[in-house]
């Protein structure tokens, strides 16, 4: 018998119990199915993280005061003064406080927005610039104004129908007045920088009851410069705090390098998760296989009696375990691209990533796992004796 008369046998037998070999198939499709979902949600959320920390630029440094280790903390004016020892390597300097908020402008509030209280610096730092009215000032700084500058996303949902610069918004009771609006950044999407409401740094200390600020951003004057400005800072905070582990100092790339390990491990698990599923799938298949061939036992009696090789009994299972899980990965890859079309992309969670080479490995592994689960089966059929076969009622 050739392979193209074993594989129609296959698709016939298939096709004359549907409900069962579509049940059969369940375990790959979800297998399939959830780990090309997994993985997309998994390499967008990476990718609109890379995107984020890119977009800093690799000449900004971070600096996050994790304990003490003085009788005093490094405040924003030591950070100047450092600076100010160094013109033509640092650009600028600028603390960071930030908090959950909930901003309301009448009738209408924000319950996901994040309070940002920095100064004018932020603006260099952080490429932030506004599409209307002004950005924060010195003054604003020395003299806690109760000023803020909104995201495209706030401003949208607060002032739908009106421009937003010179009215008032309520943070956490307080009423600040709109200076300006930023550059949309982000498609104007919630819980990104559009989601932001930027106040002076002096106001939110004073808002948020937050006298310690523990997060500095510090910008060198060029990407080559950035490991001899990070050495001395380093070298400036051990003078205030006695161990290294009172504080870290790292730029883009260090978290693009944390990002990534975590990445990897995420992908391990993703893999461990499409094993088990795909294992379980496998076991039903080679149960309903066992028992394809126990219902079957008198035709492959006949076969052999008029016949047929033991290759040709063992080709006409083998196939059709692989006819089941192929379809089943084929199934399992159509239900992915369309989770990752209509779900993952329609709500926006994360970018919408396709990756063809897990697409590839899923239905290799469908395939796999049909060879593998099949086989025990398939060689079963082909062993039977072909008088007791004839005989089995």
């Amino acid at each position: 018998m050739g392979i193209w008369q074993a594989w129609r046998m296959a698709i016939k037998s298939i096709l004359s119990n549907k409900v069962r070999s579509f049940l059969t198939m369940l375990g790959v499709i979800i297998g399939v199915g959830s780990v090309i979902t997994a993985v997309a949600f998994a390499q967008g959320s990476t990718k609109s993280i890379t995107d984020s920390i890119q977009g800093m630029g690799s000449n900004l440094i971070q600096i996050t005061i994790t304990g003490r280790g003085s009788n005093r903390n490094v405040t924003y004016k030591d950070l100047k003064t450092f600076a100010a020892e160094y013109p033509n390597d640092i650009a600028g300097v600028a603390p960071s406080v930030s908090s959950g908020i909930t901003a309301k402008a009448g009738t209408v509030s924000l319950t996901t927005t994040t309070l940002m209280g920095t100064t004018p610096d932020y603006e260099l730092i952080k490429n932030s610039h506004v599409s209307s009215g002004r950005y924060i000032l010195d003054v604003d700084v020395t003299y806690r104004q109760k000023v803020a500058l909104i995201g495209s996303y706030v401003a949208a949902k607060l002032f739908p129908d009106s421009d937003p610069v010179g009215q008032k918004i309520k943070v956490n009771g307080n009423v600040l007045t709109v200076v300006g609006v930023l550059t949309e950044q982000n498609g104007s999407q919630a819980q990104t920088v559009d989601d932001y409401v930027i106040i002076p740094v002096s106001t939110a200390q004073r808002m948020l009851r937050n006298g310690n600020i523990r997060s500095f951003m510090v910008q060198s004057a060029s990407a080559e410069k950035t490991t001899e400005v990070m050495a001395a800072l380093k070298a400036f905070l051990l003078k205030i705090y006695s161990s290294e582990n009172a504080f870290r100092v790292f730029n883009q790339a260090d978290l693009l390098s944390t990002l990534s390990t975590v990445t990897d491990t995420l992908m391990l698990v993703l893999g461990g998760i499409a094993a088990i599923s795909l294992l379980v799938g496998g076991i039903g298949i080679m149960n309903i296989m066992l028992v394809s061939v126990t219902e079957r036992t008198r035709e492959i009696g006949i076969r052999k009696a008029i016949g047929a090789k033991r290759r040709s009994i063992l080709t006409q299972f083998l196939i059709e375990a692989i006819v089941v899980t192929g379809l089943g990965g084929l199934t399992g890859i159509a239900l992915g691209l369309a989770a990752i079309r209509f779900v993952i992309g329609g709500l926006g969670l994360v970018p919408a990533v396709y990756s063809l080479p897990w697409v590839i490995i899923s239905f290799s592994i469908s395939l796999a796992t049909g060879i593998l689960f099949g086989m025990f089966p398939a060689i079963k059929a082909s062993r039977l004796n072909p008088i007791e076969a004839l005989r089995f009622e």
